[in-house]
């Protein structure tokens, strides 16, 4: 009887929890959600639950872990063999918008729940800070510095990237009603490739002679 109570919960119960969790944060912020709620969501029983998250600061953070654009980003990252801008930045702008397609109110709400400072969203903000965001800024700094990419804050760059992919993902079914029929992967093309000339040093270099 004790081997049963002990045992772990199958993997398959865990990520039934994150489903369900991410879900209820699109409806409620996180102060809301119940534990209690969500273990009956999720099918799961209350000791269950708390096995595999003794609390909301670890569920938050395993929401990160799981749904955050920048978790795929450090991946990208972390496998590239070929670093230069032109092979890596559409694979990342690729990264990015899979992972944000379909989730970007919830996504959001997860960034101001990190935003706010609530003590339950502690562990996800030290999730976000040490892994994806500082990886892609240590990249694009790195690339300035060697003179592959124009100069400025590696901050500014990276919101210039992912700025165009969050506002088209937003606003894809508005102007998918006027008319608009471009294949996402398209999209994210442009994007990048428009990114690459707007960054390239030696167009800025030029331009900055004339």
């Amino acid at each position: 009887m004790l081997k049963t109570i002990d045992r772990e919960p199958p993997a398959s119960g865990r990520q039934l929890v994150l489903e369900q969790a991410f879900r209820l944060l699109g409806k409620q912020n996180l102060a809301q959600i119940s534990m209690d709620e969500l273990a009956d969501a999720a099918g799961v029983s209350r000791a269950t639950l708390y096995r595999l998250f003794p609390g909301k600061p670890a569920l938050f953070k395993a929401l990160i872990e799981t749904y955050s654009p920048w978790e795929s980003v450090a991946k990208i990252l972390e496998k590239a063999e070929d670093r230069a801008p032109k092979a890596l930045v559409p694979l990342i702008a690729r990264a990015l918008a899979e992972a944000l397609e379909g989730k970007t109110g919830i996504l959001l709400r997860m960034v101001f729940e990190m935003v706010k400072g609530e003590p339950d969203a502690i562990q996800g903000v030290r999730r976000s800070m040490t892994r994806g965001v500082p990886d892609v800024i240590q990249y694009l700094g790195d690339e300035m510095a060697a003179g592959r990419l124009r100069r400025m804050h590696p901050v500014i760059a990276l919101q210039l990237l992912a700025g165009p992919i969050f506002v088209h993902l937003s606003t894809r079914p508005l102007a998918a009603m006027l008319g608009f029929k471009l294949p996402m992967e398209s999209v994210i093309e442009q994007i990048a490739e428009a990114w690459l000339r707007a960054m390239n040093a030696a167009h800025a270099s030029a331009a900055e002679e004339h």
